[in-house]
């Protein structure tokens, strides 16, 4: 995932700052926050450890109290988790699941209970019961029941608002369907995880079938959990232990022990480890014991949860900011181990962007052998100045990634040299570069591999943008079509596409044993007949590879700019490819200028093409292997020319702004008639818009544009500017 340059962070104690250096270490903590939420919560793919995480929020947590008037709206101290996938229906949480404050010495934990006693004015001599488990390292969930049946299930989201999976979460065996004796409405929480045994098996299982193995158990757990489909999610082993509830009718006891025992009595599974303590010296016990224990336990935990026993003083405690006063999570030290780095290893990902991978000498860390691990991007190599042979410091970072926290120097052999990244992608041997930002000046982090077409690890990528609504829009030929025909060795390149046709036989059998598979997969999880579900089904499988191919071949002629947006070059976009058929003409032109000395020159005088997306277009058409496809493309199929720009309409160089209903063409004729003219056409409205185009209903920007004393017309104004009477088609 490619990232906008982090500000450089104050090395300053917070006490030392200025208001003005407060304000800019905040905002870049908020973006840093938000980005590694965005990361965990919804791609499922963390980016830093727990501890440098919970080093982050304390410092934000720090600066807010010594500042209070630099809070930002945006604050993380304002916010739980990030914002639920779009890919999901949202489920706004009737009573929110909120996060937990940190303890990271023991002295946090004795703090901790000293604040309980002061905010409930409680006596020394009175005893503060407390609950402990361990914490899970999973995917938080809610299950609601109403009378005894499970109706919906969703994730944490943001606190707030969440996603739906229920029809996942009825996979799960842990998880009963229907209680009885529960209260009329009851809300259930807990962790959805991965034992370590059953995560073993189902990467044994992902390997003997030739796909990648996941990461870790918690990563396989949360996209487990938010498959789209649920038959997938059935295939996966998943568990869950109940820990606390939301929404309740009713509550089965005046003690956190006690609703507990009713989740237990009801069928939910409940940490075994959980303990009743009755003061901080056997929470303390607690935590110690369970650090013993992590090692050998089925599943990972990163660290153990404190909370007040009564629930009559949870409710007086109350809650601040985004966590409750009467709990707390005291978490585990990272947990470190010496070993030899043997290798370098450069992985290349579906987008193409180098990653360096560790090659250890196999090391205990934590209970687990570790053999890999991230050394994230070349300038992490280079400021930690890691090199083939040094005895590094590997960390478990929160217990799922390791990473090489620090080089110990004076044990480097005296033959050691300083690792060089490579400047060739090495799955194709195509350049590999970092972009450089045009606002900075400075180099991205990422190196990227620039033969996007041919390289064999961003090739089904690639090939589904090719087909994508914006691109060639081949209707059929989805994700998982593509996928399959590349794992049969069918599609390689884009070009491949269009000799399907010709193999019509050969991709009907494969496509109708993938379709018969996900059937089965459904009807199982559904519960029903798979010989039924087939029966019904195949009288419907000839008429889905004719279409297929008929599609294929309704293809064969493409506008030019969705030929060169197809193409997937970097930071060239529906606007760009438009840009750049209307400034050559013809896919011939452009492929000719790009093969020339002057291409930098010719892309540079088109207004709209800036100096990254020029350099990004060049490297592209510099690859051999590139071009060889893009040949290939052009005997494949026809390209039709846009019309060139105008550089003498009345709208020529100025910005256009269509805002309301537009009732004599669609908003994409507008748009594109505009371009066609030489008019740039933005979203929304400022003081460098030259006209906005009104029709009925329009609101916010029509009464930007009048503050602003902008031209405004309506749609008959406007095409009686551009002299033209009506809509121009000039889109396939």
């Amino acid at each position: 995932m490619s990232r906008k340059p982090k500000s450089r962070p104050s090395s300053k104690d917070v006490d030392e700052l200025t208001e003005r250096e407060a304000a800019a270490e905040l905002e870049r903590l908020a973006a840093e926050i938000a980005e590694a939420d965005r990361a965990y919560y919804q791609d499922d793919a963390p980016i830093m450890s727990d501890a440098e995480y919970d080093t982050l929020r304390q410092r934000n947590a720090a600066i807010e109290a010594r500042f209070p008037e630099l809070v930002r709206p945006d604050s993380p101290s304002k916010r739980i988790g990030a914002a639920p996938a779009e890919k999901f229906a949202k489920v706004r949480h009737s009573v929110p699941m909120l996060s937990l404050d940190n303890a990271l010495e023991e002295d946090d934990i004795t703090s901790f209970v000293d604040r309980i006693r002061r905010f409930l004015g409680l006596p020394v001599e009175e005893p503060i019961a407390m609950t402990a488990e361990p914490k899970i390292d999973g995917l938080s969930a809610s299950l609601r029941y109403e009378h005894g049946r499970f109706v919906l299930g969703a994730t944490r989201g943001d606190g707030f608002v969440g996603e739906d999976v229920t029809q996942n979460l009825m996979t799960l065996d842990d998880i009963p369907k229907r209680v009885r004796g529960m209260p009329d409405v009851f809300e259930v929480r807990g962790e959805v995880y991965m034992s370590h045994t059953d995560f073993a098996k189902m990467n044994e299982r992902q390997q003997a079938a030739g796909r990648p193995p996941f990461a870790n158990p918690r990563n396989a757990a949360a996209g487990s959990l938010r498959q789209l489909d649920p038959a997938v999610t059935k295939t996966r082993p998943l568990r869950f232990f109940a820990y606390s509830w939301g929404e309740a009718s009713t509550l089965p006891g005046e003690r956190q022990s006690e609703v507990y025992a009713a989740l237990k009595r009801w069928g939910f599974p409940t940490n075994p480890l959980w303990r009743l303590c009755a003061n901080t010296d056997e929470l303390l016990a607690f935590y110690r014991e369970i650090e013993r224990q992590r090692v050998d336990l089925d599943y990972d935990i990163d660290g153990v949860v404190y909370k007040v026993d009564r629930l009559d003083w949870q409710e007086r405690l109350g809650f601040v900011s985004r966590a409750p006063r009467w709990a707390i999570a005291h978490k585990f030290p990272p947990q470190q181990a010496e070993t030899v780095l043997l290798d370098i290893d450069i992985q290349v990902g579906r987008t193409g962007v180098l990653t360096p991978v560790a090659k250890l000498k196999p090391v205990t860390v934590g209970g687990v052998v570790v053999s890999n691990a991230t050394l994230h991007n070349e300038e992490e190599i280079a400021r930690k100045d890691v090199r083939i042979g040094d005895t590094v410091v590997v960390q478990r970072a929160g217990d799922v990634i390791p990473q090489i926290v620090r080089v110990i120097t004076e044990r480097r052999p005296p033959d050691a040299q300083p690792y060089v990244f490579p400047d060739r992608c090495p799955v194709c041997g195509s350049h590999a570069v970092r972009a450089v930002d045009e606002k900075t000046g400075k180099a991205e982090v990422a190196r990227r591999c620039t033969g996007g077409l041919v390289c064999r690890a961003q090739v089904v990528e690639r090939l589904k943008h090719f087909v994508s609504r914006h691109a060639f829009d081949i209707e059929g030929l989805g994700a998982t079509y593509i996928e399959t025909l590349h794992e049969e060795g069918l599609l390689e390149d884009p070009s491949d596409i269009f000799r399907l046709p010709e193999r019509a036989d050969e991709v009907d059998r494969v496509l109708k044993k993938r379709r018969q598979e996900l059937s089965k997969a459904r009807a199982e999880a559904a519960g029903k007949n798979t010989a039924a579900a087939k029966k019904s089904k195949a009288k419907d499988e000839g008429k889905l590879i004719k279409n297929l191919m008929a599609a294929i071949e309704a293809r064969r002629e493409i506008a030019l700019d969705r030929f060169i947006y197809a193409l997937g070059i970097r930071h060239v976009g529906e606007t760009t490819a438009r840009l750049l058929a209307r400034n050559f003409g013809t896919l011939e032109e452009l492929v000719a200028s790009m093969e020339s000395e002057h291409a930098l020159e010719d892309l540079d005088a088109i207004g709209g093409i800036g100096e990254t997306v020029a350099k990004e277009i060049v490297e592209f058409f510099s690859e051999p292997h590139n071009r060889e496809v893009v040949a290939r493309l052009m005997q494949a199929v026809k390209t039709v020319p846009l019309e060139r720009v105008k550089g003498d309409s009345p709208v020529s160089g100025k910005t256009v702004v269509f805002t309301g209903t537009l009732e004599k063409m669609t908003r994409n004729e507008a748009k594109a008639r505009a371009e066609s003219l030489g008019a740039k056409v933005a979203g929304s409205v400022s003081a460098k818009t030259d006209i906005v185009v009104a029709g009925p209903g329009a609101g916010s920007k029509l009464k930007q544009a009048q503050a602003l004393g902008i031209q405004i017309l309506d749609e008959d104004g406007w095409l009686a500017l551009i002299g033209n009477n009506g809509p121009a088609a000039d889109r396939q």
